[in-house]
C-alpha cells in the first residue's frame, strides 16, 4: 500500500526574533495542522510533528488540540534534529503504509521562543546555560557551523563558490516570492504573510565582505549560511486508493492528485562531518525507488551552508543548478525542526500545483550525523 501526498502547507518563515517572534511554537503548527486538514477535509488519525529546540514536552499535541483537532487524534513529537520534520513525514507514511486512513506529519521551529537550557549545579558551583543539547558524546560533538567549514575545506569547495551559491540563493528566491510561487503553499500567521530572510539584490560583491565565523582562515560565513529562523510545515498523507477523499487539496475541488512515497530512508554518517548526511539518504532512498538521479525532475535539499551543500551535490554529480529552483535555506531561512517538511511542501507545490515534472527528491543533514531522504513521484 503506498502513502500519497495530497495536501501541503507551511508558514512563512520569518527572522529569529522578528516577524513571528511573539508566535509560540505550538501556535505556528496549529495554523498549518488546520489548513491541511481543512484542506483534506477529514480528521487524521495520527499527527507527527518533529522540533528540535521548542518548549519541552509533547508540543505537536498542544499543536493538534489548539487546531482544533478532535481530543481522540493521538500526537507525536519527533527529534531527529534538522532532519526532524522530513523523518516525521518519513514515519508518517510508514503508518500510512500499515493501514492508518489519514496521517499528517511535518515538524515546527521557533528559534524566537526557545527556552533557556541550563546543566543542574555540581560541586557548588551555578547552573550553567547551554545554547543546545550534544550531538554526540565527547571528543565527537563538533559544531554544524565549523563541521561545515571543515567539509568544505576538505572538498575543496572554495570561498568564492559559497558566495556565489548563496547569492543565486536570494536571487532565486526573490524572484520566486515576487512571481507568486509561494502563494498557494503559505499559511498566514501572526501577521506575516511571506519569508521575511530573502534579500534583493544580495551579491558576491556583498558576501565576500563577511569574515569567517567557525575557524580562523576558514571559508564559511554569516552570509553563505542559513538564517536562524521560525516556521512550520506539514503534509497530509492517505493510502493510494483514497485519493477521491472529498476536499479542496490542490485542485480546489476532490483530492485528485498528489506524491506518491516511492522510497524513504534516514541513516548515519560521521558525527563530526554531519552536513554529508545527505549523500548516503539520497542513494538509499533512490535505491528503494529504483530510479537514478537523472530520472527526477524536482531536487530540494537543505542549503544550511553553502559549503556543505556544495560537497554534497559534488559527490552526488548533481549540477546545483537543478536543485532548489526557487531558492532554499540560505535565502529562505531554515527552521530547524520543520526545514525537512518545508522542503516536501515545495515538492508539492512544483510538482503537483505547478505541474513541473513527475519524480521529485527532499534530502536533508542533521547534528550527530545523520541524513533522511524521500523521494515521490505524482499519481492521479
Amino acid at each position: 500500500m503506498s502513502a500519497v501526498i495530497v495536501a501541503a502547507r507551511r508558514t512563512p518563515i520569518g527572522t529569529a526574533g522578528h516577524g513571528l517572534a511573539a508566535v509560540p511554537a505550538a501556535d505556528l503548527a496549529a495554523a498549518v495542522l488546520g489548513a491541511v486538514a481543512g484542506d483534506v477535509g477529514r480528521v487524521p488519525d495520527e499527527v507527527l510533528l518533529g522540533n528540535c529546540m521548542g518548549p519541552g514536552g509533547n508540543v505537536t499535541r498542544v499543536a493538534a488540540l489548539s487546531a482544533g483537532l478532535p481530543d481522540a487524534v493521538p500526537a507525536l513529537t519527533v527529534d531527529r534534529q534538522c532532519a526532524s520534520g522530513l523523518a516525521a513525514i518519513e514515519l508518517g507514511a510508514r503508518l500510512v503504509q500499515a493501514g492508518a486512513g489519514m496521517v499528517i506529519a511535518g515538524g515546527l521551529e521557533s528559534a524566537s521562543s526557545a527556552p533557556w537550557r541550563m546543566w543542574p549545579p555540581r560541586d557548588g558551583a551555578g547552573p550553567v546555560r547551554y545554547e543546545r543539547a550534544p550531538f554526540a558524546p565527547e571528543p565527537r560533538d563538533v559544531d554544524m557551523g565549523r563541521a561545515a567549514d571543515l567539509l568544505a575545506l576538505e572538498r575543496g569547495v572554495s570561498r568564492v563558490r559559497q558566495d556565489e551559491y548563496a547569492a543565486q540563493s536570494h536571487e532565486r528566491a526573490v524572484a520566486a516570492r515576487e512571481r507568486g510561487e509561494f502563494d498557494e503553499e503559505l499559511v498566514p500567521v501572526g501577521g506575516l504573510g511571506r519569508d521575511e530572510r530573502p534579500r534583493a539584490g544580495l551579491g558576491v560583491a556583498q558576501l565576500s565582505r563577511f569574515r569567517p565565523v567557525f575557524r580562523d582562515g576558514g571559508t564559511v560565513t554569516v552570509g553563505n549560511s542559513c538564517g536562524i529562523n521560525d516556521g512550520a510545515a506539514a503534509v497530509a498523507m492517505v493510502p493510494e486508493e483514497c485519493l477521491a477523499t472529498r476536499g479542496r487539496g490542490a485542485t480546489g475541488g476532490s483530492v485528485v492528485a498528489g506524491l506518491r512515497v516511492l522510497g524513504a530512508a534516514s541513516v548515519g554518517v560521521c558525527p563530526e562531518r554531519p552536513g554529508i548526511g545527505i549523500v548516503p539518504a539520497v542513494r538509499a532512498a533512490l535505491t528503494q525507488a529504483g530510479l537514478g538521479l537523472d530520472e527526477v525532475d524536482v531536487i530540494e535539499f537543505n542549503e544550511a551552508f553553502a559549503g556543505q551543500v556544495l560537497a554534497c551535490y559534488d559527490e552526488l554529480g548533481i549540477d546545483p543548478a537543478r536543485v532548489c529552483r526557487d531558492g532554499g535555506a540560505l535565502a529562505l531561512g531554515h527552521p530547524w525542526g520543520a526545514s525537512g517538511a518545508v522542503l516536501v511542501v515545495r515538492l508539492f507545490t512544483q510538482l503537483v500545483r505547478r505541474g513541473r515534472g513527475r519524480v521529485g527528491l527532499a534530502a536533508i543533514a542533521a547534528g550527530g550525523g545523520q541524513g533522511t531522504a524521500l523521494v515521490v513521484d505524482t499519481c492521479r
